[in-house]
């Protein structure tokens, strides 16, 4: 019997800054703290699967990286994608794609903390 991966069940991104990283979850993105999260890390109550901003891996340098996690896409899931993209343009996050029409409902990129692309979707 083989054992099978049920999919992501924890997500989180290597930051150089976790509280400004935090701080812009927050303020943009709507998210709230988890009550407990380790010392090198914020962890958020995001669902079904948490979020995190943690401290870089020792042997990690984003010092060179044009943009962290390329080749890696987050999608995140939103009730009002074009709600959520004019709130960020308003607050001068970074667009990166427009929105467009995407298998999983209205979506567009944005450049998250320290560069990450995410992207948003929903209806």
């Amino acid at each position: 019997m083989s054992v099978a991966v049920d999919g992501p069940g924890f997500v989180a991104l290597q930051v150089r800054d976790v509280e400004a990283a935090a701080a812009f979850c927050e303020r943009h993105l709507g998210w709230r703290r988890s009550p407990s999260s380790p010392p090198h890390a914020v962890v958020f109550d995001t669902a079904p699967i948490p979020f995190a901003v943690r401290e870089l891996f020792p042997d990690v340098d984003l010092a060179d990286a044009a943009r962290p996690g390329l080749g890696v896409v987050l999608w995140f899931r939103t009730p009002d994608a074009q709600q959520l993209h004019d709130r960020l343009a308003a607050a001068g996050v970074t667009i990166l794609t427009p929105m467009a029409e995407s298998p999983f409902g209205p979506m567009f990129s944005f450049e998250g903390p320290e560069g990450y692309r995410l992207t948003a979707h929903g209806g």
